[in-house]
């Protein structure tokens, strides 16, 4: 991934930064994915696990600066309103049996809604090329980023252009970018839906095979996931620079939306916390630090007042601060917002601690929700803190 306009080598060290997008391989597909907020789950789309009887093999390689490695996937979900042949829900996640190395970027979900018109990252690991020529470069397994803007809703695009379109999107559930040169002639959405863009010039690109499941990102939050590219035309209309659908200049991509599926995919991160507390009295303030792999301290948030609709949605943000114990060396920072969705009323944050053989003695970090939507903490009350201690169990005798 993925074709562009400018440079190859280009997009390649541009793409460096993001250790969190992982090309994934099955036994159905290649594609690629994003590691989620929690650093066990992927994101990626479902067709590249879809087919007949049971997923056998499943794996992503990471590319960080401590060098690459393969790790393996324990189970996989695909979003349960899936229409392949409609490309709607076109969204899955899988799952590690265990957190990854802490050199890997974790994302979370993009949370607003106005993605449209949004100028995005989209990172792969598919083949690329140039936006003249199209696809003609072999991958070769690399990591590559391009910029684009998503400018359009899929069914907006459908209800101008009917059956030369073969795909019925679902309503807002797909955003859609071209591939432009500069050219009126090549501007796929200008031509088809007079949504005029000239593009961004020589860091524009758009995805390609093996960019299924790659992540739009806008500031670092993933928007979009890769889904498909079309080339699409009318009787008086034809924006595609070669007529081949190669993702070239004037072709569309497609892009799953996030926002409207954070639901499904942060209640579907919960149900495999391990070991999370379901209740406040579960809530454990010590956390054991562990010598191979990393744990979860937990930090719970629990609402106790009435909505004032049964779909009202409650959030806060977060963030860690450090203590005596250190972001990056004791524990993985995290920063997002913490959403309770209609019918819940607490939910966990889980905070990643860092495994190491030192003898450190016992170390403190804080997690501050605040900017609560639909709530509020208490008269005056701004910000609510707690602290989790990590217990150094080396050099302990039992």
């Amino acid at each position: 991934m993925p074709v562009t306009a400018g440079s190859i080598q280009q997009t390649e060290q541009a793409a460096t930064p993001y250790t969190g997008v992982v090309s994934v391989a099955t036994d159905r597909g290649q594609g690629t994915g994003t590691l989620l907020y929690d650093g066990r789950a992927v994101l990626t789309a479902a067709h590249i696990l879809e087919g007949s009887g049971p997923l056998t093999q499943a794996s992503a390689q990471f590319t960080t600066p401590e060098g690459s490695f393969r790790q393996g996937f324990e189970k996989y979900s695909i979003h349960p309103n899936y229409d392949a042949g409609n490309n709607n829900y076109d969204l899955a996640l899988l799952w590690f049996d265990e957190p990854v190395s802490a050199a890997a970027t974790r994302h979370s979900p993009y949370r607003l809604d106005n993605e449209n018109r949004a100028t995005v990252d989209m990172l792969g690991y598919g083949v690329t090329g140039t936006g003249e020529d199209g696809y003609t470069v072999p991958s070769n397994n690399v990591r590559r980023l391009v910029e684009n803007r998503l400018e359009t809703d899929a069914a907006t695009l459908k209800a101008t252009l009917g059956d030369r379109m073969g795909w019925d999107p679902a309503p807002g559930e797909q955003l859609v970018a071209d591939f432009d040169n500069g050219q009126d002639a090549n501007d796929a959405l200008g031509q088809l839906i007079n949504q005029s863009g000239l593009g961004l010039g020589e860091t524009e690109g758009l995805i390609a095979p093996g960019d299924s499941g790659g992540p739009a990102l806008i500031n670092g939050a993933v928007a979009g996931v890769a889904s498909y590219t079309a080339s699409l035309s009318t009787p008086t209309t034809q924006p595609d620079v070669n007529a081949t659908g190669d993702s070239s200049y004037g072709e569309i991509a497609g892009f799953q939306r996030v926002s409207s599926n954070q639901q499904w995919i942060d209640q579907s991160l919960r149900a495999e916390y391990p070991n999370a507390p379901q209740s406040p009295d579960e809530v454990s303030t010590t956390v054991v630090e562990g010598d191979s792999a990393s744990t979860y301290a937990y930090f719970m948030l629990s609402f106790d007042g009435d909505r004032d609709t049964p779909d009202e949605l409650l959030s806060v943000d977060y963030r860690t601060e450090d203590g005596t114990a250190e972001a990056g060396q004791d524990y993985i920072a995290a920063e997002g917002t913490l959403i309770l969705y209609p019918g819940e009323t607490e939910a966990v944050i889980p905070v990643e601690v860092l495994s190491d053989n030192l003898v450190e003695g016992n170390e403190t970090f804080s997690l501050s929700v605040y900017d609560p939507v639909g709530g509020d903490f208490g008269e005056g009350v701004e910000e609510l803190t707690a602290t989790r201690t990590i217990i150094d169990d080396d050099g302990m005798m039992v």
